[in-house]
């Protein structure tokens, strides 16, 4: 949480303390988020019509707090959940049009944008957006190594900085719906994870090592085509990609917080890209204590991504990107109170069935018609693996060249030639785990 003097409130006195002592300079946590979600458990809000009326006065008043500026501001506006409930809610307190903002892309089967301007129409906002192109992105990734000062592969970059960039010429402070997803269970993997895993662990590991070669070997664009087929309510972005990634873990996991831990880790079964290291390389993460306090999957999934995921790269990817073209970003979701009060919400209250982040939809549907809001989530995202085969082909061939990559030693060049052919051919997507391969060989330029 970034205190400052902008008007964001301030933490309980209780659990701040000194940064100086007797002997100088100490630096000491005064703010722990799973001690924070651990208490709350034993605060648990039961009544739905009181966490809603008490999410949506907290939510207001962390928004109201972050309004005080003598700057021109605005929002992020993507016409998803999380920005349409922040941008609700500034239009509800503010006496003037909010200026919005927003990124499409052309080449993207998934254009949240269109949704986004429906919004915005709704809400009444003085909306601005940008479609870019593969040219628009490629004229980006030169400034990314110094952009964000060292390897950072999250794709998303490109659109955040643009995004940046658009409200940049308009505002000088942006409000973001970043980290509504954490703290109310939006991730696809909360929804689904435990019922995967259920279906699977009966499984001998190698009959599940089958099961994942199977759907590896079905090329992503007919799995696109089957995910395009399903009804709405079943519909998700870029269902090749997630198949060929589940394809994987299968292959990989002994128990659902393994299969966590292989989602949020890019990896590659047949060997390890990296030089030097015997085993795959993954993220480790002292969980013994979450798990021990939180029995239910997705609680501890929801923590491990708030004290990880959201802060090494959501907001890293925000602020650095905004930093870069002078924005100034806040987040009302992660004012202290809203955060305390979405820990004191029982799962079954934040996730019903398979539908993610409910009482926030509750608040949201007071502000938004519902029909403008249900539909499959789509995320930042932007058509990398497409671009890849495409306009930025030469770009990445030439980071990806043979002979440099032997000569550097980092990498296994002939693992990551053969992921990179098996890319291009269209028959597997590796965008992720190929673009962190690119930024690591474009931040060595640097």
């Amino acid at each position: 949480m970034k205190i400052d003097d902008s008007g964001r409130s301030q933490p309980p006195k209780q659990i701040t303390s000194s940064m100086f002592d007797a002997k100088g300079v100490c630096v000491k946590q005064w703010y722990s988020l799973s001690g924070i979600a651990k208490n709350s458990q034993n605060n648990l809000i039961e009544d739905e019509s009181e966490a809603i009326d008490l999410l949506e006065k907290t939510l207001l008043e962390s928004v109201q707090s972050q309004l005080i500026s003598d700057v021109p501001l605005g929002a992020f506006l993507s016409g998803g959940i999380d920005s349409s409930t922040i941008v609700a809610l500034m239009s509800q307190a503010c006496n003037h049009p909010v200026k919005t903002f927003t990124i499409g892309f052309e080449e993207s089967a998934f254009n949240e944008a269109i949704y986004a301007k429906e919004v915005a129409k709704h809400l009444g906002t003085d909306h601005h957006e940008l479609y870019v192109t593969a040219k628009d992105a490629f004229e980006v990734i030169p400034s990314l190594p110094n952009l964000y000062d060292e390897p950072f592969a999250d794709s998303s970059q490109i659109p955040t900085y643009l995004v940046s960039k658009l409200a940049r010429q308009h505002v000088t402070v942006s409000l973001s719906g970043d980290a509504g997803d954490e703290m109310f269970g939006g991730y696809n993997r909360y929804l689904w994870g435990k019922d995967v895993w259920n279906k699977l662990k009966w499984m001998p590991s190698i009959m599940r090592h089958t099961i994942g070669s199977c759907i590896q070997k079905t090329p992503t664009s007919v799995w696109n085509s089957l995910g395009s087929a399903l009804p709405s309510q079943y519909k998700t972005a870029s269902m090749g990609t997630k198949m060929h990634r589940l394809s994987y873990r299968l292959k990989t996991v002994s128990s659902l917080d393994d299969m966590y831990h292989s989602l949020v880790t890019e990896s590659y079964q047949e060997g390890c890209m990296v030089n030097g290291v015997n085993t795959l390389l993954k993220t480790k993460i002292r969980t013994d204590k979450l798990i021990a306090e939180f029995p239910d999957s997705e609680h501890r999934m929801m923590l491990w991504d708030s004290v990880i995921y959201l802060p090494d790269d959501i907001l890293t990817k925000v602020d650095r990107a905004a930093m870069g073209v002078s924005l100034e970003t806040r987040i009302p979701f992660l004012d202290h109170k809203v955060v305390e009060l979405a820990w004191r919400m029982p799962l079954n209250m934040k996730i019903k069935g398979k539908i993610g982040k409910w009482p926030l939809r509750q608040v949201l549907y007071r502000h938004v018609p519902k029909e403008l809001i249900d539909r499959p989530k789509a995320g930042f995202s932007i058509p990398i693996g497409q671009w890849m085969r495409g306009p930025l082909r030469e770009w990445a061939e030439e980071l990806l060249n043979e002979s440099r990559l032997k000569e550097e030693g980092y990498f296994n060049h002939k693992i990551v030639r053969k992921i990179w052919n098996q890319h291009l051919s269209g028959r597997h997507d590796f965008a992720s785990t190929l673009w962190a391969v690119l930024m690591f060989q474009a931040w060595l330029e640097v």
